[in-house]
């Protein structure tokens, strides 16, 4: 993922899935992957959840205008409540602005001589 040079704005979701496989978490966690990716500065997405059911999804924002327009999604709003109800035994919510970032990444694999 490539995000713009900072400024910009973090929304750090960790979340614990309640121990039943309640019904319809799947498809409303990727309905809201893409329903994010469609409103106005959304910048990507990172998510991880652990086999013990933890999870972080850290979501990057233009502005904290636009993150609160997505929070106030009818759509977000419906899974906010149905997570409460069903899915999450604990979550928390930060937003943050990110004032610096840095990337790195191992350059290539080169092949070995003989190869």
């Amino acid at each position: 993922m490539t995000l713009p040079d900072p400024p910009y704005y973090a929304v750090v979701f960790g979340s614990q899935r309640s121990p039943a496989d309640a019904p319809g978490y799947a498809a409303a966690a990727d309905r809201m992957v893409e329903l994010a990716a469609q409103q106005p500065g959304y910048l990507g997405a990172i998510s991880s959840r652990g086999a013990d059911g933890f999870g972080i999804t850290v979501s990057y924002w233009a502005s904290e205008a636009d993150i609160a327009r997505w929070r106030a999604d009818a759509e977000h709003t419906l899974a906010r409540e149905q997570g409460r109800a069903h899915w999450y035994t604990q979550y928390t919510l930060q937003v943050a602005r990110v004032e610096r970032a840095y990337d790195w990444a191992a350059p290539p694999a080169q092949p070995a001589d003989g190869d």
